[in-house]
């Protein structure tokens, strides 16, 4: 009875630091479970991991820390360009490809989420069904959840889940991109760009933005007019371009430009040819700012993730409450902010300072 009444009488913050270690010891006991089930093959507890990443759930964040040194092996091999090029159909030539040879591959591909309802088609999935009953393909489609650069905030994290996993070579679908929607290019070690014949003002093409992270060009629907001119004058644009690196900029890159016909499988050996000679490159010291970026990428995404969570508390948004030293619950200063910043008596720099103050501590804070 004396435990049931010391319990009873613990402070507010005592009794919810315990029940979140109690979820934490539970996440990462389940996520020990999924990953020894996922790395001896078991498709479904891989399917498992692969949602709780996508939700990012503390049982992702468990698995993650498990898996994470277990990857570095797999070639990451981005997939982007304008829509209408052909991505899918090429990504579904190359699965095609990669399993003649018996090579083991992953697919993420991310689709384009509503707007409005948040919700995606998820249309990618549907075009590689052949592909279902394979038990060396995998096939991830995710929602991009309003996430720029034509990924999913959770595509590196999937990425490193399949790697884990075995599969040799994982491809990352992104959404149809613009000329600035590169996101693909820092997760990646190779990047092949899709484009089609005759999709537009060649001046488009050379804008900066998405021709400059291609490790690889491919004009698609080569059966088509004006596929080979198209590669010709990509190719004459690229050869006019800086052969060495300018001071404080990156070297630039030469990409091959291929034709393919993904629909009939024209063109598809020599592009997966392509891919692996560029392996060896992604592996060198060239390599290493991809990797750089890489890991800068994963770990910005969970200190936003990490103070975003903070600034909910804050607010007093639905979920946990956030508690100081001494067991009492923090005062929640956010949403008295922003109703300053709406009524427009606060600037938004002063009251980002104030939350960041008071998440951190150090630097101006303001009293509303």
């Amino acid at each position: 009875m004396a435990e049931k009444h010391s319990s009873a009488g613990a402070p507010a913050g005592s009794k919810e630091v315990a029940r979140g270690a109690n979820a934490a010891d539970a996440a990462s006991e389940r996520a020990s479970v999924l990953c020894d089930a996922a790395l001896a093959g078991d498709r479904r507890s891989l399917s498992r991991l692969l949602t709780a990443v996508e939700n990012r759930t503390s049982l992702a964040e468990a698995a993650l820390r498990r898996l994470y040194p277990l990857a570095g092996r797999a070639q990451l091999i981005g997939i982007t360009g304008p829509p209408g090029a052909g991505k899918s159909t090429l990504v579904a030539a190359l699965i095609a490809e990669l399993r003649r040879a018996g090579r083991p591959v992953a697919v993420v591909a991310v689709d384009p989420s509503s707007p409005i309802t948040g919700g995606a088609v998820l249309g990618d999935r549907v075009r590689m069904q052949a592909y279902a009953t394979d038990d060396g393909v995998f096939i991830r489609s995710m929602a991009s959840r309003g996430h720029a650069g034509g990924l999913s905030s959770a595509t590196t994290a999937a990425a490193a889940v399949f790697d884990a996993a075995g599969f040799d070579v994982v491809l990352i679908e992104t959404v149809g991109t613009g000329q600035s929607e590169v996101e693909v290019a820092a997760t990646a070690d190779t990047t092949v760009v899709v484009e089609a014949p005759e999709m537009g003002d060649e001046i488009q093409a050379i804008k900066a933005g998405l021709l400059e992270v291609a490790d690889i060009i491919v004009v698609n629907k080569g059966d088509r007019p004006g596929a080979h001119r198209t590669a010709a004058q990509l190719q004459a644009m690229l050869a006019d371009g800086p052969r060495e690196a300018r001071p404080g900029r990156p070297a630039a890159k030469h990409p091959e430009v291929l034709v393919t016909t993904a629909a009939t499988g024209v063109g598809v050996a020599q592009l997966l040819a392509a891919i692996d000679r560029h392996r060896p490159v992604a592996r060198a010291a060239d390599g290493d700012s991809v990797r750089l970026k890489r890991a800068e990428a994963q770990v910005w995404a969970v200190l936003v993730d990490r103070l975003h969570d903070r600034v909910r508390f804050l607010e007093g948004a639905e979920g946990p409450r956030a508690f100081g030293a001494d067991g009492t619950a923090e005062e929640l200063v956010a949403g008295t902010l922003l109703r300053a910043v709406a009524s427009h008596h606060l600037d938004p720099y002063a009251a980002a300072d104030t939350i960041l103050a008071r998440l951190i501590g150090g630097g101006p804070t303001v009293q509303v």
